[in-house]
């Protein structure tokens, strides 16, 4: 199996978030452990949108937030994903 993916291009006002049709994502922790739990188009989405976060024109520090009123399921524990 193939997947293409395209990645937004940053520009000055920030990333562009696309997610694919019927994704779902759940972020828990147990054990103090991270657990990222997903289906296929969930799994797509996450890629992409750390695809976008890598690109070299997005400055350090540059973050995005989901949770439970953005994008992540009911239950699901905040998530901030950081470019460092």
């Amino acid at each position: 199996m193939e997947i293409k993916l395209t990645i937004p291009e940053y520009v000055d006002q920030g990333l562009t978030s696309e997610w694919q049709y019927g994704f779902e994502i759940k972020v828990g922790v147990n054990d103090g452990e991270v657990i990222i739990s997903a289906n296929k188009a969930g799994l797509i989405s996450l890629a992409k949108q750390m695809l976008s976060l890598a690109q070299d024109a997005v400055p350090v520090g540059y973050h995005m937030h989901y949770d439970e009123y953005n994008s992540l399921e009911e239950g699901s524990v905040e998530l901030i994903i950081e470019k460092k």
